[in-house]
């Protein structure tokens, strides 16, 4: 049975494939000559590629006792919840999409850390925020993504894809997000309400904050 590759192998033949500059070629047969792809390719660049870090960085909250759940919500953060029970919190991440959602264990974990009991709630929780989020007129897909990178505190997010809108498809929607015009508070309110609404609906708990 092969050992998995090391990152230093994996590093060294992406290295290998750069050109003097430390540049990897744009792959335009692949995101870049994707029609949703959102810039145009003259002048595109793919940066240097950087050395290895010598460790991982910290993120936020790997000591529990520093992470954000650590202490009581603030009236800000308890005014962007969309849905919450005993043991989840649904937040508008106050994005440009339709709808932008995070959700949240209130005990500390992260993915690979969550109890069993936890993760069996979670995946139902994922297909019934899914399915809310997909029945907004607006939305034509709800994309799920889970990064980590930022803070230790499991928080997979819930985007709502804008329908009929060929070029916002897939993982370029929120390349595209960060240049659409800020989505006006009356809208997101009616956007998250509707899902919090619905997910009151099938799983009980607390509906939107700011409709208690």
């Amino acid at each position: 049975m092969s050992e998995p590759e090391s990152i230093e192998d994996f590093y060294a033949r992406v290295a290998a494939a750069t050109d003097d500059e430390g540049r990897l070629p744009v792959a335009i047969e692949a995101m870049p000559g994707w029609d949703i792809f959102p810039f145009e390719l003259d002048g595109l660049r793919v940066k240097p590629l950087e050395p290895l870090a010598d460790v991982e960085a910290d993120r936020r909250g790997e000591d529990p006792a520093d992470c954000p759940c650590a202490s009581p919500a603030t009236p800000e953060q308890e005014a962007r919840t969309v849905w919450s029970n005993e043991r989840w919190v649904v937040s508008d991440a106050g994005m440009k999409l339709p709808v932008t959602l995070i959700l949240k264990p209130r005990a500390h974990h992260d993915l690979a850390d969550l109890p069993d009991d936890l993760a069996s709630e979670m995946g139902r929780l994922m297909v019934a925020i899914s399915a809310a989020v997909e029945s907004l007129p607006s939305v034509g897909r709800c994309h799920v993504g889970r990064y980590g990178d930022g803070g230790a505190h499991l928080h997979p997010f819930f985007f709502g894809r804008p329908t009929r809108m060929p070029q916002l498809r897939g993982s370029c929607v929120l390349d595209w997000e960060e240049n659409l015009p800020d989505l006006p508070d009356d809208a997101r309110l009616a956007n998250a309400g509707f899902v919090g609404r619905a997910l009151v609906e099938r799983l009980g708990g607390s509906g939107p904050a700011w409709e208690a």
